[in-house]
């Protein structure tokens, strides 16, 4: 077996080494391995997974992508499983154990890169409203293989990195001590978007605001990434963030009222919802949905996460169950100009906003380079947890030392 050194030596030429292979011979796919929680109709595993099967519309175009499915782990098989089924119709094995899928049932590793994702299925929750779905463990697994395996291969793994920091804080550190690609995330930061805006490179944010829907620690991760993927580009990249709050209830009404965010905001990124509800549901009529008293009539559950930066910026997303279904974004610069839009997540069953995230997943298999930082899903990872463990004490204000994570964005 290799040493550390002698792995980390080998490892570091991995990116480079899959390039040179893909463009000396074109007309050979990379060997994907699948790791699910569940595969079937609508899960996060088959909106992605059959994207690397079937192909996916981008830009205009139907795309196939050069990689082939070899093998699948499903750690759950519900009512209405599709793993057999595409299995027998693709070619490939359904494996009992994450390291036989990823070793396509053999004693080393045997593919080029691996999918994991750890999305919907039967798991417990802990007492903050977290679904302990396994990334972890799964992550884990995948390691142990690539060290027995002295080599390893890029590596994505869906929505957060895990529900517990220090967790995805190590599957991170493991990446980047081993020296392979890694991604993670969300498709919200890389759908399109209405207007198809982003805050300038470099610039000064004066305060930002989010506001979605879903009420549930997997719905509320997709608000903070896109929030974050916006704010991410200010002036300095990013630092981290000092300390979070969650309020909800009664005590988000009284923030409102205190003008804890800006209503200007508010109204901005309203503005760019297709979907309020109200009277515009029940009689047809537009509806301004930031006038006084008219979110308080229609939102029954609030939730306000304040995030305070490191370096001073405020940004805060708001849950408006009942009032919109749609995500948007509002910041006001140092000029006093505002940048605000809709994160756009187009309808099932085609779900095309996934083929967007396919689209850089597939990049970084490809290129062995990540198309923006796991460090974003890092720190959005870990400002969801403490902003739960806020409400699971109170709605206490809590200092976050470590989320002193730090990265920078580049335009690409």
């Amino acid at each position: 077996m290799l040493t550390r050194r002698e792995f980390l030596g080998t490892s570091a030429l991995l990116p480079l080494a899959a390039s040179l292979s893909l463009e000396g011979q074109p007309g050979k796919p990379l060997r994907l391995a699948i790791v699910t929680t569940v595969y079937r109709y609508l899960s996060h595993g088959q909106h992605i997974g059959d994207r690397f099967l079937v192909g996916y519309p981008i830009d205009g175009e139907w795309h196939k992508p050069n990689i082939q499915v070899v093998s699948l782990y499903v750690d759950q098989k519900p009512e209405g499983d599709l793993s057999a089924e595409r299995a027998a119709e693709f070619g490939f094995k359904v494996y009992p154990t994450v390291a036989e899928a990823i070793c396509c049932g053999g004693s080393t590793l045997a593919c080029d890169a691996i999918l994991i994702v750890g999305e919907h299925g039967d798991y417990p929750s802990n007492d903050k409203g977290q679904k302990l779905y396994p990334r972890f463990e799964f992550f884990e697994q995948c390691r142990e293989v690539f060290e027995k395996s002295g080599r390893s291969v890029p590596l994505y793994s869906d929505k957060h990195l895990s529900y517990s920091f220090e967790k995805a804080q190590k599957m991170v550190q493991t990446s980047r001590g081993m020296r392979f690609p890694m991604m993670a995330g969300s498709s919200l930061p890389v759908t399109w978007r209405l207007p198809e805006v982003a805050i300038p490179l470099g610039a000064k944010i004066e305060e930002a605001l989010m506001i979605g829907v879903g009420g549930s620690d997997a719905m509320d991760f997709h608000a903070l990434e896109a929030m974050q993927c916006m704010v991410e580009r200010r002036a300095g990249g990013e630092t981290g963030v000092r300390s979070v709050q969650l309020l909800d209830g009664d005590a988000f009404w009284t923030a409102e009222e205190k003008g804890v965010w800006s209503k200007q905001l508010l109204r901005s990124a309203l503005s760019r919802s297709d979907t309020p509800l109200g009277l515009t549901v029940t009689d047809g009529r537009t509806q301004d949905l930031s006038a006084p008293g008219v979110l308080q009539s229609l939102v029954k559950k609030p939730a306000a996460y304040l995030i305070e930066y490191r370096d001073g910026l405020r940004a805060n997303m708001l849950m408006l169950d009942g009032a919109l279904k749609d995500f948007n974004f509002a910041a006001r610069l140092s000029d006093s100009s505002l940048v605000s839009t809709q994160f756009l997540l187009t309808p099932e069953p085609n779900v095309t906003y996934s083929a967007r995230l396919v689209s850089k997943i597939e990049h970084m298999y490809v290129t062995g380079h990540e198309p923006y930082p796991v460090e974003r899903t890092l720190l959005t990872s870990g400002m969801l947890e403490s902003c739960l463990t806020s409400r699971q004490q109170q709605s206490r204000r809590l200092e976050t030392p470590h989320l002193n994570v730090k990265y920078a964005v580049t335009e690409s």
